[in-house]
């Protein structure tokens, strides 16, 4: 899911529109406190891929029809992103003059408000109605990825933003690979009316979410967090005339609209006659391991960032850190809920043996790519292209992990674009990085171009719409190589 920024630099360094300083003092207290932002939104984010084929059955939604959640989610993202680059172009930022403290609780009580509209939602079995709560809950989502991206790249030294933010992000993917496994047993087993699945089954769940949040933002609100002052009006539309930007933006918007068109439809693939035939209880989670993919790429990726004493031992605490967490990942989908009693029950570790290839594929990949954010775009984009074909042409098992391996490729994309997309806009890099969060509205669009796919020749064929997304950001990635490449010879 698209959460940090990743930085190879401090973008507010130059950036007369940003907080004028980094912060200094303490930070490992905030830097929790914040952290648990990025789990919460990552968990409530994914929850649509559980949503979209409980309503889809529900209301007898066509897959075009049942891709408009993520359309209302996303879509939100673009209207509250647009709306809040006007007033901080016109006006200065309205994060600096409210604080960012009290923006974030705002935003998380915005959140738990969307949550608990699920409750009459549900109550009137009205599809439009959910989709207004989904909205509602994006509105707050947004408003916390617009406060918190930049309050966690301040909150310490500036060389060591990018390890940061992508630890932050790291947390976000756990949130993201937990909330399969426990809304499907909230949905399907746990307010299952007598092992029925009724429109009632979604109302307990949201309220505790709902709950949560709010639970959440008291939090916020009593703790400690530093004051970071800074921000004057951010100057005309000149950012634009940035070609790695603009570039950039269409990357970010076919980025965003390729992992999530391709999370929102994987619990249907799964259970096609011709890949694993699984209830949509099993398949849900099985979805964990496609987000977990995008934890173990983030989390091994901000230890690679990270300055060390002795950066030989990278290795080592990478390789540590991706066996981990494959073994959470292999336990957390071990979790069973049957007649109100919870157990366990794990699949032969030799069935797991794909998945573990597929890690070993990308940390290798990584490797290869130096730490050069153009070169491993290029070389994660063509073993897309190969997962997808596969995906789209292969049946059972060999579809099914090509399908789930996709996540560990797409982990680093977001960082690695939104890296190339702001690199020397100078006093230009806030509004550019305003410019980049309105392209997540690629989540609201492509979800509907794959669903409308899905209609016309079937679920499977429809992973190959995708493919378009990773050509452009290859090339995307080989333009950037070109430049950057050239930007070091003149100097």
């Amino acid at each position: 899911m698209p959460g940090a920024v990743d930085t190879s630099t401090n973008p507010y360094e130059s950036s007369e529109a940003a907080p004028n300083s980094v912060y200094s003092g303490k930070t490992t207290g905030p830097f929790i406190t914040i952290t648990l932002l990025f789990f919460f939104w990552g968990f409530i984010t994914v929850m649509n891929d559980v949503l979209i084929p409980f309503l889809k059955g529900s209301f007898e939604l066509s897959f075009f029809q049942a891709a408009l959640v993520q359309g209302a989610f996303f879509g939100a993202f673009f209207v509250i992103s647009a709306i809040y680059f006007g007033i901080s172009s016109s006006s200065g930022d309205p994060i600096n003059r409210f604080g960012y403290q009290k923006t974030i609780v705002l935003a998380l009580i915005v959140c738990a408000a969307g949550c608990a509209l699920f409750s009459p939602a549900a109550g009137f079995a009205y599809y439009p109605f959910f989709l207004g709560a989904l909205f509602l809950l994006a509105t707050g989502v947004t408003i916390l990825q617009i406060a918190a991206n930049p309050y966690a790249a301040i909150l310490g030294k500036p060389e060591n933003a990018s390890a940061r933010l992508n630890l932050a992000q790291g947390f976000n993917s756990l949130g993201t690979t937990l909330a399969p496994i426990v809304g499907g047993l909230l949905l399907y087993k746990v307010f299952a009316s007598e092992g029925e699945v009724t429109l009632q089954s979604i109302e307990t769940p949201y309220l505790i979410y709902g709950g949560m949040f709010l639970a959440l933002a008291v939090l916020v609100g009593v703790s400690k967090l530093p004051s970071i002052a800074g921000g004057n009006k951010i100057e005309g539309g000149n950012a634009l005339q940035f070609p790695q930007l603009v570039l950039g933006m269409i990357g970010i918007f076919l980025y965003v609209g390729a992992e999530v068109a391709i999370g929102s439809f994987l619990i249907n693939f799964m259970a096609h006659e011709d890949i694993m035939g699984w209830p949509e209880d099993v398949a849900s989670i099985y979805l964990s391991y496609y987000w977990g993919g995008l934890m173990i790429g983030r989390l091994c990726g901000a230890i690679a960032m990270t300055q060390m004493a002795n950066p030989a031992k990278k290795p080592i605490y990478i390789v540590l850190t991706a066996a981990g967490l494959i073994a959470l990942i292999y336990f957390v989908t071990a979790i069973r809920h049957e007649g109100n009693v919870f157990t366990m029950e794990f699949m032969p570790f030799a069935e797991l043996l794909p998945f573990i290839g597929l890690v070993v594929l990308c940390l290798g990949t990584l490797a290869v790519g130096k730490g050069k954010p153009a070169l491993t775009l290029a070389i994660f984009c063509a073993t897309l292209i190969l997962l997808l074909v596969v995906t789209a042409l292969a049946s059972g098992k060999i579809a099914l992990w090509a399908a789930l391996g996709i996540g560990l490729f797409n982990s680093i994309m977001w960082s690695n674009i939104f890296t190339l997309a702001i690199d020397d806009l100078g006093e230009h890099t806030s509004q550019g990085s305003s410019l980049l969060v309105m392209m997540i509205v690629g989540g609201a669009i492509f979800p509907l171009i794959m669903g409308a796919t899905a209609d016309f020749v079937g679920v499977r064929a429809a992973f190959l719409v995708p493919i378009i997304s990773y050509i452009y950001i290859g090339f995307y990635g080989w333009w950037s190589q070109r430049r950057i490449a050239a930007k070091q010879v003149a100097t």
